[in-house]
């Protein structure tokens, strides 16, 4: 190769990684500034949990999102396995209003199960909700396969 080339190759190289690195970061704060704020979803009092030995609960947590067009609360789960099995957890919250949403961490298998020590994340929209519960009961169960 000659000598210009592996220089115009080599700026070219810098230049293009140079870009992409600057993208990735403009791109990282916009998608922060994005993210909802978060709220407690009811008072420590209101809060009845009934949790599964193989899970911890990281956070459960509120905000407000715009969902099929209407402005929805939202209740966002984080659990960890502290089991030493990979798991599944079936998450339900049923509301004092007589509402309950729920599913499954992770929703599909296909990328595999919650490792031991790994945390896993959702966030259920709560149809025709815009404000917080005056009471929540949060059951987490593990599924056996």
């Amino acid at each position: 190769m000659k000598p210009h080339r592996r220089v115009f190759l080599a700026f070219s190289i810098v230049l293009g990684m140079a870009l992409l690195l600057g993208a990735g970061g403009g791109l990282g704060s916009a998608v922060a500034a994005d993210e909802p704020e978060t709220f407690p979803c009811v008072a420590e009092a209101g809060l009845e949990k009934d949790i599964a030995p193989e899970a911890s609960l990281e956070e459960f947590a509120c905000f407000l999102k715009t969902w099929k067009g209407a402005e929805t609360l939202h209740f966002k789960v984080r659990l960890k396995n502290v089991s030493d099995q990979p798991q599944r957890f079936r998450v339900n919250i049923f509301l004092g209003n007589g509402k309950g949403v729920g599913g499954l961490i992770p929703r599909k298998t296909k990328g595999g199960l919650v490792e031991p020590g790994a945390s896993a994340e959702f966030a259920y929209p709560v149809k025709g909700m815009t404000d917080k519960p005056c009471s929540v009961f949060l059951r987490i169960m593990t599924m056996n396969p």
